[in-house]
């Protein structure tokens, strides 16, 4: 009755608003603009729609000088041509190409080449003769090469990086097209000046190099085993509509046959006020706001509304299934079609898919993985604009078919079918959702996210809003007939088998002319924009002896450390243990295995479902040093769960059974680990740093982990809170917490630590170690070790990290993608030491075809050994290093982390006061002489992963002295 009576006030606590009447008000603002806000929404937002048709969302956060920035466009994939499939994710890449006036010096002599190359591209996709398309090509990177004298590469990156911009980025999916910024608040303006801009017209520059870059990005989908099977199953659930008859990033043949004109004709259509939104979350005035943006986006010209792409598909009625090939180990997805965010379907899966995988105390949670019946399961939702897509996916333990698993989660999808669920897990759901909705109040990401999906959905921020209540209403009766209408024998199955992938696209390298980059260069619009004044916005530097306020707690002299939550009801305890993994790697496995142990009282899955009743979550996150336990919700429930927590940690009782399991499972995992392209980058990224005695590879061996008893493993569980520890309380009741926290908590009976074991970090030597991996791409890691973690080198590794190789207005990512088209994905910065005597690292990584490898490795060691200089670059660089700085904002539980970080590296104040005066005063010579002293000249060891019949060899050699590795030699079994 108890834990009844917890769970509804919990219920009651979290839903002020439960019985709230979401209403949709319209109002005027002093200044005459109409906007819509939704009576009781918590974040008071507001949605403007300017006279062109654009939508203006906008929502208040304080905690920090910024905004978070999205501008959606309501049109994606599905709205491709089907003879241009990637056009609209193609666009996206080519509108940080710049306008007429940003990112042009001669826009008359550009345009007429820009032309020139339109018209071959025409011939070229219209002609069939293999060796004419050749020499076609080889005119258009003629005269792309003459073009880009004109062209300023960058200087849209370069125009945000100037406002102090940050997390500069754009995505596309089926529906959408969304362009990301992060600014510092009193920048505003400026940036709706370069927005404006930017989306008022498109200019194909640099176009052929970008699409090079865009092909290595289809490259690295190739590579990637989920690409593979999620394409699989979206042409088997839709086979008729462009959810699954195209992809997003388009097809080998499409790409490479480009049409300029197609991409104009596109941006026309799509790209107008009436269907686009710009949504600002974060420190803001909504009056002033909305009058900025109106008065620049407010004169963009009203097109005509874009016909919407709808996509209707046969229903299913038999199982349709497929199976795909990959090196990595093998795993099942089932998807289920269901109907689109506007429809009941979608709220119906919400909440399913919750009952069945919550991470907790769902069906799959407790049925499943704690049982371990199975390596891994889970549900996950896919939620469209037409469709949405319920994905059940299952991974087998050792001698397990896939066919095993497959029936494992359909049983569990069976018993939400019959009702075989407790009526207390939907209360508890909708609690959680609740719960997350309150934490992301304070996320300005997540709020503006809401809110561009919100536009691109077509919803009305009301329907957004009242969600979660949609979901409270519905009963369990509901779910059971929900369920035995749409979950039948309609679904689809992709089995991910090992094995070759025969699909596999491999070209030709194109042979691309290094364009020009002219960094000294700067459009008029950019000397403009860097002239307007903005009044500065003053950082301010945490006193952590007045931020965090220290108690004593317990009988042995622990700190009680406490940070108030002025914010909302959500609490958060940790205890920090002084034991990590260096001092005993018994310490990993004994965390590991509490997961499937119960108690005298309460099985494994019952103890799991009293946290979920309470709205409890409790997690042990082990590092090298240290062990954090932390429990966290609702305040009023935290004394209940550090008692139901402690009951766990000092009554869990052995299973030899579950160990066991849990020892089948660690190898299973390893093998699969050895067959997977991330496990085998991740084993070799260590390798090239620590060598064989590495913190990688040392782990139990098999026969260890079956001589082990696990009542041993318990007994170091029990004993584990003799150490003794601080304590870290974010909320806003102390007393109460330390009082529950005294009376059930063990905070130390001093009990010795242990040794630490000290792993080397031997000097890089210039070897390149080999990994052989089937993939298109090759990937290729570079690690220098430097001197040991010094404060005073901060302030100019913090400025060549962002000038170059940080970022999209980098040197690196210019000189290889930009002007090479030699990668996608390419950097280098400086590595500073997490603690005061470790070392630190210049590191690197290119990802390229595979054919293009000598190439990139010789640009890459070239930047590494020159740096190109670039006086406004580098003021660009420090300017933006300086704002981002003066707006950073360390507040709640961050300033706790903060100052624990700072502690490991023997800094007991915020070094951010130290960073920005220095800053200030450097120069570019100070750029260049952190550069001489640090990374030119650097002995790397290099990591290479790839196919090894596709690479050249003889120009591989020419790294360096060649080690090739097995397996073993990587993972250590």
């Amino acid at each position: 009755m108890k834990k009844r009576l917890l769970l509804v006030s919990f219920m009651l606590v979290v839903s002020a608003t439960l019985h709230a009447q979401y209403k949709t008000i319209t109002k005027k603002d002093s200044n005459g603009f109409k906007y819509e806000t939704v009576e009781n929404d918590p974040s008071k937002a507001r949605i403007y729609t300017l006279e062109n048709g654009l939508k203006v969302y906008l929502a208040q956060n304080h905690d920090e000088p910024r905004i978070q920035t999205y501008i959606p466009v309501r049109t994606g994939s599905n709205n491709d041509p089907e003879d241009n499939t990637g056009l609209a994710h193609y666009l996206e890449h080519m509108l940080f190409k710049g306008t007429s006036k940003l990112g042009t010096v001669n826009w008359e002599a550009e345009k007429a080449m820009i032309k020139q190359i339109s018209d071959l591209y025409e011939e070229h996709k219209k002609e069939t003769d293999v060796e004419k398309k050749k020499a076609i090509y080889k005119k258009i990177d003629e005269i792309s090469k003459v073009a880009s004298q004109y062209a300023v590469a960058n200087e849209y990156d370069k125009s945000v990086a100037s406002i102090g911009a940050s997390g500069t980025n754009a995505h596309t999916w089926f529906d959408e097209t969304v362009y990301k910024n992060v600014i510092p608040s009193n920048e505003l303006e400026k940036f709706l000046i370069i927005e404006q801009e930017r989306f008022s017209e498109l200019v194909l520059r640099l176009f052929h190099t970008e699409l090079e870059a865009v092909y290595e990005e289809f490259n690295r989908g190739q590579d990637s085993d989920y690409r593979t099977s999620h394409e699989a199953m979206m042409k088997l659930l839709f086979p008729t509509s462009h959810y699954g008859t195209q992809t997003t990033i388009g097809t080998s043949e499409h790409l490479k046959n480009p049409s300029m004109v197609a991409i104009h004709n596109y941006f026309n259509q799509y790209y107008v006020p009436n269907n686009i939104a710009v949504v600002l979350v974060g420190d803001l005035e909504f009056e002033p706001t909305i009058k900025l943006v109106n008065a620049y986006f407010g004169s963009m010209k009203k097109g005509v509304q874009p016909k919407e792409y709808v996509a209707v598909e046969p229903p299913l009625t038999t199982i349709q299934s497929t199976e795909v090939f990959s090196p990595q180990s093998e795993r099942v997805e089932i998807g289920f079609r269901l109907g689109g965010v506007k429809t009941e379907d979608a709220t119906y899966l919400s909440l399913i898919d919750m009952l069945l995988s919550n991470g907790q105390a769902g069906l799959i949670d407790l049925d499943v993985n704690q049982k371990q019946r199975t390596l891994y399961a889970g549900s996950s939702p896919m939620i469209m604009k037409d469709y949405s897509v319920h994905q059940l996916t299952g991974m087998p333990n050792e001698g397990q078919s896939l066919e095993e698993v497959r029936d494992i989660l359909l049983g569990e999808l069976e018993k939400i079918k019959k009702g075989d669920f407790d009526e207390w897990l939907l209360e508890a759901v909708v609690n959680e959702f609740r719960k997350n909705s309150m934490m992301a109040l304070e996320s300005n990401d997540a709020m503006a996210t809401e809110m561009y999906q919100a536009f691109i959905y077509g919803r009305t921020w009301e329907e957004t809003v009242s969600e979660i209540d949609k979901i409270a209403k519905i009963t369990k009766a509901d779910v059971v007939k929900f369920a035995n209408e749409k979950y039948g024998d309609n679904y689809a199955i992709v089995y991910k088998r090992q094995g070759e992938n025969k699909d596999l696209v491999r070209v030709e390298n194109p042979g691309i002319t290094p364009i020009d980059l002219n960094r000294e260069s700067e459009s008029e619009f950019y000397k403009r924009l860097k002239n307007i004044a903005v009044q500065d916005i003053q950082p301010e530097f945490i006193d952590f002896d007045s931020a965090i306020k220290k108690d004593k707690i317990g009988k042995v002299g622990g700190t009680l450390y406490s940070i108030e939550n002025k914010t909302n009801d959500i609490a958060t305890v940790t205890y920090i243990m002084p034991v990590g993994t260096d001092h005993g790697k018994v310490l990993g496995l004994a965390v590991g295995y509490l997961d499937y142990l119960g108690t005298n009282k309460y099985s494994a899955a019952d103890i799991r479902k009293e946290f979920y009743k309470l709205g409890i979550e409790y997690s042990f996150s082990t590092s090298t040093d240290k062990t954090f336990i932390t429990v966290n919700g609702l305040k009023e429930n935290i004394p209940a769960g550090i008692a139901l927590l402690e009951h766990l940690l000092t009554d869990a009782k052995a299973d030899q059974e579950a160990y066991n399991n849990l020892v089948d499972q660690i190898l299973k995992g390893r093998q699969d680990a050895k067959s997977s392209k991330g496990g085998i980058q991740r084993a070799l990224s260590s390798y090239i740093v620590s060598g064989e005695d590495s913190r990688f590879k040392d782990i139990f061996s098999e026969s260890e982990l079956k001589s082990l008893n696990p009542n041993e493993l318990v007994r170091i569980v029990h004993s584990f809170s003799d150490y003794n520890q601080d304590v870290f309380y974010y909320g806003n009741d102390l007393a109460a917490t330390k009082k529950a926290v005294e009376k059930h908590h063990n905070l130390g009976k001093n009990k010795k630590v242990p040794a630490l074991k000290v792993y080397p970090e031997p000097e890089t030597t210039g070897t390149v170690y080999f990994a052989p991996y089937d993939m298109v791409q090759a990937e290729i890691s570079f690690r220098g070790r430097e001197i040991k973690f010094n404060k005073d080198i901060l302030a100019a590794s913090n400025i060549f990290n962002n000038y170059f190789g940080g970022g999209m207005a980098s040197v690196v990512f210019q000189e290889i993608r930009e002007s090479k088209s030699l990668a996608y994905s390419a950097y280098a910065y400086y590595f500073n030491a997490a603690e005061k005597e470790k070392y630190n690292y210049v590191m690197a990584y290119v990802g390229t075809q595979a054919n293009k490898l000598p190439q990139a490795v010789d640009a890459m060691m070239e930047l590494m050994n020159d740096m190109p200089k670039a006086e406004n670059q580098f003021e660009n660089a420090k300017s933006s290093v300086l704002k981002n700085i003066a707006t950073q904002r360390y507040t709640k539980a961050q300033i706790f982390y903060y100052w624990l970080t700072l502690k490991e590296k023997g800094i007991d104040y915020d070094i951010n006061k130290d960073l920005y005066k220095e800053i200030q005063t450097m120069k570019m010579d100070d750029l260049v002489d952190f550069f001489n002293k640090h990374v030119k000249g650097k002995s790397f060891n290099v990591g290479l992963l790839g196919k090894k019949e596709n690479l050249d060899w003889e120009a591989v050699k020419k790294f360096g002295k060649i080690k090739e590795l097995t397996l073993e030699d990587l993972f250590g079994y």
